[in-house]
């Protein structure tokens, strides 16, 4: 909030038109200065970080949500999901609810990868990423030997391999932004020096 004030005090009007320019934009900005803009770049990008990750955490917990349910309505009522009714003659029920069991997996491997920064633990997203490969190939398999490809499962395959691809790129976003943070940090320099 000082900082901002700071920042407005420098801009003026001219002639009475309205334009902002600033007053004078050579003098260097001294190291408390610096430090203050330093902390509150700092900040919000560990804001936005938290809502971002916890943004995407929400989405993939609500498609695990839906897997979960989709698990047991065929556990307990088998081939009446729509989705898995198109299937009903290509395999049998335990390979439905063991492969909506696998894509629970990797969604949860990237939620684990999200929720935590470190960069070990980046490699859960990348377990992510390898088990819905699989369960996409095993859903492809199955949606090619139907009679007639059928595009509205097609969420099946593409469900849990999207998520983990779009967990890895918001990690990667955020890493690089918080890069930029730091790169910021060491260009400070000492006004009393110069």
């Amino acid at each position: 909030m000082e900082l901002t004030t700071k920042w407005r005090k420098k801009y003026h009007r001219v002639g009475g038109g309205g334009d902002d320019v600033l007053e004078d934009d050579t003098q260097p900005i001294d190291s408390q200065e610096q430090e203050e803009m330093v902390r509150s770049f700092e900040k919000e990008h560990a804001r936005q970080s938290r809502l971002w990750r916890f943004l995407f955490v929400g989405f993939i917990l609500g498609h695990i949500t839906f897997l979960v349910y989709s698990i047991f309505q065929q556990a307990w009522y088998p081939w009446e999901l729509r989705y898995h009714a198109y299937f009903m003659e290509e395999m049998q029920s335990w390979m439905v609810i063991s492969a909506d069991l696998v894509a629970v997996l990797a969604c949860l491997f990237a939620v684990k990868g999200l929720v935590n920064r470190s960069k070990s633990v980046q490699q859960w997203m990348w377990y992510s990423g390898y088990t819905g490969l699989l369960v996409a190939i095993f859903w492809l398999f199955y949606m090619l030997r139907l009679p007639k490809f059928c595009w509205e499962v097609l969420w099946l395959p593409l469900g849990p391999l999207s998520g983990a691809g779009i967990c890895l790129y918001v990690d990667h976003l955020l890493h690089e932004s918080l890069e930029d943070v730091k790169q910021l940090r060491s260009y400070m320099y000492n006004y009393k020096a110069l």
